[in-house]
């Protein structure tokens, strides 16, 4: 086949462009893979399966042969977390791609346990898992949020024993895998649109128990970054006692089992009942007591000589008045006194000033026709028309001019 590269005019044929796709696949050699087995078939003694990431969404198929089944020692199933020494294989007539499988085995419980460790003490020094980043739940949630799964027990015991201890509880029950390669994505999926509703005030993760790789999903840094994220409180309700998942630690609430995590999060209502019951009779008590104390204080008081008899307070009150009266009286009569020989006198200083004491003294105001006073002998000329205003009455008169005497006087 030729070498030469390919063309339009000279394009190469579909075997040799799957040839040099073999080749360059088998400089690739062999690679340690870890996954989850999500399917494992068996036919002619071969395993035709496929393996996924355990994060990402990524599937590979692979071959193992009969050959090399034969050697292992262990039983693999769907599922299995693996570790496995695969060669890529590019099949030339068919064109697709598979890998080979020389070795494989399970992901060990020590090598789980070292790996979540490490992300314990990485999520612990970033404060995840602080006291003081825990929050209270709230007395009698409103919405309750429930991430649990499918027809699950665990969903069942959660709405039964919440529903019993306090029947108007309402749920918004968001359904997820709660194990398998699905379960992380849709827990964290989950939490996340409880959160974001703003009606919902508490977040129950429920799940009724497993083995410890069963609950790996919980342990999943996705997952538990979600409920650090999460503003609403979070009630971690797996029901396991042996293992702890990483979800536990960054809860608010650690519920043993899902009926647990029902009753930490509702009151129970006979309960709250009794205690509404038995405040309202103490308060009841305690309000007899006081009153009959009360009553008992008031008698006292009433009984003393001072308050059994208070007639005592309106005589001495009484014979005050009557000297305050007296008082008053007399300094009144004084001042009406005293003003009324001041008003004598100023009538009298009145009377001085007036000019009617002067015309009483036989003077009279002489006033011409324009009513001026006329005070010089020049404002009367002969002829002119005067009034004279006497003590008793005024006179009309006619005057004849300065008289002698006063123009001599004038002189």
């Amino acid at each position: 086949m030729t070498q030469t590269p390919a063309t339009r005019d000279e394009p190469w044929p579909v075997a040799l462009l799957s040839t040099k796709v073999k080749e360059w696949i088998d400089r690739l050699g062999t690679v340690w893979v870890e996954g989850e087995i999500t399917q494992w078939g068996v036919s002619a003694g071969n395993v035709y399966g496929k393996l996924k990431d355990l994060d990402q969404a990524a599937t590979v198929s692979f071959t193992l042969w009969s050959s090399v089944k034969a050697r292992l020692s262990e039983d693999f199933k769907q599922g299995d977390r693996v570790v496995a020494l695969v060669k890529p294989n590019w099949w030339v007539k068919g064109g697709s791609l598979t890998f080979q499988v020389f070795e494989l085995k399970h992901v060990g419980l020590g090598d789980l346990l070292e790996r979540l460790e490490r992300l314990r003490a990485q999520l612990a020094a970033e404060g995840l898992f602080a006291l003081e980043r825990k929050r209270r739940l709230p007395f009698l949630p409103g919405v309750v949020g429930l991430v649990t799964g499918k027809d699950s027990d665990a969903e069942k015991d959660v709405l039964r024993n919440a529903r019993l201890r306090w029947p108007a509880v309402d749920f918004r029950v968001v359904h997820a895998a709660v194990q398998g390669d699905r379960a992380v994505g849709e827990v964290t999926r989950a939490i996340e649109r409880l959160d974001a509703d703003p009606e919902v005030e508490v977040i129950i993760v429920a799940r009724g128990g497993g083995d410890f790789q069963n609950l790996l999903p919980f342990s999943d840094e996705r997952v538990v970054r979600a409920a650090a994220a999460a503003t609403t409180p979070i009630v971690s309700a797996i029901g396991h006692e042996a293992d702890r998942p990483l979800l536990d630690e960054v809860a608010d609430l650690r519920a043993s089992t899902p009926t647990d995590a029902a009753k930490r999060v509702v009151p129970d209502v006979a309960e709250e009942l009794a205690r509404v019951g038995q405040a309202r009779s103490r308060l009841t008590m305690r309000l007899q007591g006081f009153l009959a104390h009360e009553i008992d204080r008031i008698g006292h008081l009433r009984s003393r000589p001072s308050l059994a008899d208070g007639g005592w307070i309106v005589d001495r009150r009484a014979e005050e008045l009557t000297r305050w009266v007296a008082r008053g009286t007399e300094l009144v009569d004084r001042l009406v006194e005293r003003q009324g020989h001041r008003l004598g006198e100023l009538r009298g200083h009145l009377r001085a000033l007036s000019p009617q004491a002067t015309l009483d003294r036989g003077y009279a105001i002489v006033q011409g026709a324009d009513g001026h006073v006329v005070r010089a002998p020049a404002a009367a000329p002969a002829g002119a028309r005067l009034t004279l205003t006497l003590a008793e009455g005024t006179v009309a008169a006619v005057s004849e001019g300065a008289a002698p005497d006063a123009a001599g006087r004038g002189e």
